[in-house]
């Protein structure tokens, strides 16, 4: 935690810009030199994002919009002033919800690009639970304060929701593996706010893709019924890694057992594995990649008929083979070819990126997968 000179900062509220570290110790800095308050103000990079903090000192957050100005104030006005009020709580209207925060994860996936990252969204924005007596609210050494709630935000709030809906899973499906159960999370999320919306993105305003956002909001009712699931084991990941150039040596520490780590066996390129998302990554305009995937039917219609609906990035063709998948047992898999291709003469594309999805529908799941396409160079045109 840095520190501020005592001299300039006593008795005077502080404007700070967010980043670099944590918000709270920006307040606790302000507080050991004696400041009596802070406004704490977003970049561009946290855009409109607001997010609640147990400050050590009366605190109030703005989005850049009112940062830039009140940093515009303080520049050019002699003798600045401020005041914060509490107002208590005031309950207008919602924005749309959800929305994905500044701090999320984000893709694209550097390592395994063919590999579409984030998986899913989960909440983790002004999280309140209960709080230990352990710690103070800021974590802070030099806050003393005890409280048995807190309010919290980070990816360290949803992924123990994610893990929870995990934990309920297994629990319901004992029998489903872990790939199976990230399977049922991802094919049945959401990716519509509360307006019909396509969910937005929290720092900007605008519409999210799915390498912001993956393949949707976490949905716990849906998940429980997916009707499909990608399932994969631990040979599976082993080839995957095996394609991603990994030793057996370095492969071993993960399965802890030698003798797994083969690579004799490895998938062509990453995207092979039975993922339930795709990811192309072309090198050129005329470029064209398949992907097998296995489906495994979990629902309770042994004789289900599942049909696809397809939703193509700007800029490729998208096909199925086969155009349906009849199933004639309840645990039956069955297996499907996607194709993603270039198309058009000429293909015309102002974007390093397009997305898609692709649906399996038997008229009562809905299995989607999100596609991304990642285009050479920074977009352009080409004739076929």
């Amino acid at each position: 935690m840095g520190e501020l000179d005592s001299k300039k900062v006593a008795g005077k509220m502080v404007l700070c810009l967010r980043g670099n570290n944590a918000r709270v110790e920006k307040g606790a800095a302000v507080k050991l030199a004696g400041g009596v308050g802070m406004i704490l103000a977003n970049t561009e990079e946290s855009g409109e994002e607001l997010i609640a903090d147990s400050h050590l000192v009366p605190a109030t957050m703005v989005g850049q919009k009112f940062g830039d100005k009140i940093r515009y104030y303080v520049q050019t006005d002699p003798s600045p002033t401020a005041t914060i009020v509490f107002r208590g709580t005031v309950i207008g209207k919602s924005r749309s919800a959800p929305r994905v925060a500044a701090f999320s994860s984000r893709g694209p996936n550097y390592r395994a690009p063919e590999i579409l990252k984030p998986d899913v969204i989960a909440p983790g924005v002004n999280i309140l639970a209960a709080w230990t007596g352990a710690a103070s609210p800021t974590d802070l050494d030099i806050d003393s304060r005890r409280v048995e709630f807190n309010i919290i935000s980070g990816t360290s709030m949803s992924c123990p929701h994610v893990s929870g809906l995990a934990a309920l899973l297994r629990q319901a499906h004992p029998e489903w593996s872990p790939a199976a159960i990230k399977s049922a999370l991802m094919t049945t999320a959401y990716n519509l706010d509360n307006s019909g919306e396509t969910i937005k993105d929290l720092a900007t305003g605008v519409e999210s893709t799915p390498f912001v956002r993956g393949a949707g909001h976490v949905d716990p009712n849906a998940a429980l019924d997916p009707g499909l699931v990608y399932d994969a084991g631990s040979d599976d990941y082993v080839a995957f890694l095996c394609t991603l150039g990994y030793s057996p040596s370095l492969i071993s520490i993960f399965t802890q057992d030698a003798s797994v780590a083969d690579c004799s066996t490895k998938f062509a390129r990453p995207g092979d594995l039975n993922y339930p998302a795709f990811a192309a990554v072309f090198s050129s305009y005329q470029d064209s990649v398949t992907y097998r995937r296995v489906v495994r039917n979990v629902g309770s219609n042994s004789s289900a008929v599942y049909q696809p609906t397809i939703a193509s990035p700007y800029g490729v063709d998208v096909t199925v083979t086969p155009s349906k998948l009849a199933f004639d047992g309840k645990q039956q898999s069955l297996g499907y070819e996607i194709t993603i291709a270039v198309s058009g003469n000429p293909v015309i594309v102002d974007s390093s990126y397009s997305f898609g999805s692709i649906t399996w529908s038997d008229g009562a799941h809905d299995v989607t997968s999100p596609i991304a396409v990642t285009w050479p160079s920074n977009g352009g045109a080409a004739a076929m």
